[in-house]
């Protein structure tokens, strides 16, 4: 399982990159080129909803059939590791969060850095044919 969220870490601090670099001011001269691979990678890091739904749904099955440990059923060390399991829960879905936020910025950001390049060619257009 731990591979599992590795790759989603991976794919989540790509797509952060990938959405500080297309609104960083002064990187115009890399800016069509990272555009380009930007919306190249779109529809492959799209594959991070479902997955991020099927880790959601894990988290869910392991919270719901999780042994309970409240009061003095339980002992110090048990006590401990029931703590660390919701922490890493919590963790993980924080990290589902952050990924599928992240995959909406870059495809918002995307969007709109390609409607803000098309409007100046149409402005640069009509400036040359008046």
């Amino acid at each position: 399982m731990a591979l599992e969220w590795v790759v989603l870490g991976y794919v989540a601090a790509a797509e952060a990159i990938m959405v500080i670099l297309l609104t960083i001011p002064g990187l115009e001269a890399l800016r069509k080129g990272l555009i380009a691979v930007t919306r190249n990678l779109l529809k492959p890091f799209l594959s991070v909803v479902p997955f991020c739904l099927f880790l959601f749904m894990d988290i869910y099955w392991k919270y719901e059939t999780r042994p309970s440990c409240e009061g003095d059923s339980c002992t110090p060390s048990e006590h401990l590791r029931h703590q660390k399991s919701i922490m890493k829960s919590q963790r993980n879905a924080l990290l589902i969060a952050a990924a599928l936020l992240f995959y909406w910025l870059l495809y918002s950001v995307t969007n709109l850095v390609v409607r803000i390049d098309h409007l100046n060619q149409r402005l640069e257009r009509l400036k040359n044919r008046d």
